[in-house]
Formats: C-alpha cells, structure tokens, sequence
C-alpha cells in the first residue's frame, strides 16, 4: 500500500528561527527572509548561509546544513563568545621563553614549555589588560599576582593588538552581565 500523497516525506526544509533579541533580520543566502521569530519554508536541502543582526549587537553568521522537514534554530546574541590564539614571547627581566595565550569567554591560558610561567584565569581576575602599540607589547596584570609582558615572535603589533581588542570586548559584555558561551 502506497502512503497517500499528504503522507509523503517532505522534499522541502523548514527553519523555525527564534533570537534572544527580538526583532533581529534574517538572511540566508544573502536574501532578508524576515525578523525574528519567523518560519522560513521551502529552503532547498543542502547547504547555505545564515546571517542574522540586531541593532547593538555583533552579527551573527553560520553555515547550516538543511534537510528536508522542520527545524528550530535559536539564535543568541546574548552569548558572549570567545575563541582566540596568539602565538607569544614572554619577556623574562632575565631572557624569554615562548608559548601561547588562549582566549576564552571563561578564561585567559598561557601555556608554555616553562610550566612556572604559564597560568589560567577568568577574565574576571584580570586586574590590567593593555597592549602598547609603539613598543609592540601586551602586559596583563592578574590580580594577587603577577605581570606579564608579551610580544609576537614576529614584531607585529597587530596580532597584540587584535588579541586584545576581542578580549577586551568579551570582558566588557561579561562585565555587563551576558553569560559565556555553553560550547
């Protein structure tokens, strides 16, 4: 016995679309589908972009995967969301020794083979966080501890720099009250 044709599994995607922001735009594909909440239907299965704003906040962009039938998407701007590397020297008063910063919306990491020197922190406990563009260093201060004077391994001011900007504006939005990224 054959389904009837209403019982046919659906050729088409459908994307519910929520925000935590209300009233955010929509695109996907480049093309504005509408504002939050919404219901984007007949989407052809496959891949495509998905591009979402709201006024005063960082807009959001992803690469989804669409199958054929329904699907939820929730999109949170409210999430403070952080991921960065900086490849580092850590000026010694005596010598240097290299590692890595690791950026977080939990924390601040610097692993290096030395393991007297490297350290975890929350954002929270950073008691100075300031690059110096001139002298092409990044000095973080932890609070109760120490100072650490960082420089790329290649001079460039603009990784210190760049570093910096993004963790500096995840520790304002944590300041606020937006809550770290679950993943």
């Amino acid at each position: 016995m054959e389904p009837a044709p209403n019982d046919a599994a659906p050729e088409l995607g459908t994307l519910r679309i929520e925000s935590d922001v209300p009233g955010a735009q929509v695109f996907i594909d480049r093309q504005f589908i509408g504002t939050v909440p919404l219901t984007a239907e007949n989407i052809k299965p496959g891949t495509h972009q998905l591009n979402v704003s709201a006024e005063g906040f960082d807009g959001i962009a992803r690469t989804i995967d669409v199958e054929p039938g329904p699907r939820d998407l929730t999109i949170r701007f409210r999430e403070v969301r952080l991921d960065a590397t900086l490849a580092v020297v850590h000026k010694h008063r005596m010598g240097s020794c290299r590692g890595q910063l690791v950026a977080t919306a939990k924390g601040l990491r610097y692993d290096t083979a030395d393991k007297n020197d490297g350290f975890i922190a929350p954002l929270s406990e950073i008691e100075s966080f300031r690059v110096d563009y001139q002298d092409r260093n990044l000095r973080i201060r932890l609070r109760m501890g120490r100072e650490y004077n960082f420089t790329d391994p290649d001079g460039n001011a603009d990784r210190l720099f760049t570093f910096h900007r993004d963790v500096e504006r995840a520790r304002q939005r944590l300041e606020k009250g937006d809550a770290p990224a679950s993943d």
